[in-house]
């Protein structure tokens, strides 16, 4: 009973999930910067796959989660998505600004190597554009 009430009471202080573009002046390539607050968790990643799933489909996409603390099974689920779909259309995608939490997250689950951005433009493990096959 007790457990119940406090996963209720839970749910509902959780915050709502945002995100704002950045504007990517000065960029050599062009590169779509969001940045995502709130909780990636079952619930929520619905919001972040409905806003940024057509986006990874068009152009490269670094994502920063500096305002993101927590991450799920459905979070870490969202970002693999956006990963494929991005690299399913010869995009990048990428995770910036990621806390230490999130990022031990993803290290235990061995995203970080192809999710995490070490250099910003260049880091996901896509291939290029011109190696992807037109069919």
């Amino acid at each position: 009973m007790t457990s119940a009430f406090m996963t209720n009471a839970f749910c509902d202080e959780m915050a709502p999930l945002t995100m704002s573009a950045i504007d990517p002046t000065g960029a050599s390539e062009p590169v779509r910067s969001q940045i995502v607050r709130g909780q990636l968790v079952r619930g929520q990643d619905t919001v972040l796959l409905e806003h940024l799933g057509p986006l990874v489909r068009t152009c490269d996409l670094a994502l920063d989660l500096s305002g993101v603390e927590r991450i799920d099974a459905a979070g870490i689920t969202a970002l693999i998505s956006l990963y494929r779909g991005s690299c399913e259309a010869g995009h990048r995608f990428t995770l910036t600004n990621v806390s230490d939490h999130v990022a031990q997250i993803l290290a235990l689950v061995g995203l970080d190597q192809f999710l995490l951005s070490h250099n910003v433009v260049r880091s996901s493990h896509c291939g290029s554009r011109q190696q992807r096959p037109a069919a």
